[in-house]
């Protein structure tokens, strides 16, 4: 649901009806975002009902039981894991299209011959360098609104290639 940003202009924002978003920005950045979803989660208490360092990795639903059983692998130091397992009768998931061990990389003609680095940005790390430096993003949505503006302010041209045009 969409709901009217508080700036002046006539932008929207993705927001709680509960906690409007109040930043100047109605488009924003990464940090904001996330401060926002962190600074909600703590001010009603959802955050003590979140599981974190928690990775789903199975959902089986039983018919007889008429449950779900959901098991995930828990971080329980460094770099140890365990299987633990939950139960409930009503699932609802989140997690959207994508996979997080490696984010979806279209085909095309000529990748093999490109001189260029080509990354893809959940596989983004520090030492990229692109100030200075034309660059193609190609992708569409969050791409387009978060990674292409920030690219902009450092390369010497960005374009934007619509990966998925809906």
């Amino acid at each position: 649901v969409l709901f009217r940003s508080r700036s002046d202009s006539d932008m929207y924002t993705l927001g709680y009806s509960f906690k409007p978003w109040t930043e100047p920005k109605a488009i924003a950045d990464g940090p904001r975002i996330l401060n926002y979803v962190c600074e909600t989660a703590v001010d009603n208490g959802i955050d003590k009902k979140i599981r974190f360092h928690h990775r789903v990795t199975r959902a089986s639903w039983s018919s007889p039981e008429a449950r779900w059983t959901v098991e995930a692998e828990r971080t329980v130091g460094e770099g140890a894991t365990e299987i633990v397992s939950f139960t409930c009768n009503f699932l609802f998931m989140c997690s959207g299209y994508y996979k997080y061990e490696e984010g979806y990389t279209p085909e095309f003609a000529g990748r093999d011959d490109f001189a260029g680095r080509i990354v893809h940005p959940q596989k983004w790390t520090d030492d990229i360098g692109y100030a200075g430096k034309k660059v193609v993003v190609i992708g569409s949505g969050a791409t387009a609104v978060t990674l292409v503006p920030e690219m902009a302010k450092q390369a010497a041209h960005v374009t934007m290639l619509q990966r998925s045009p809906t």
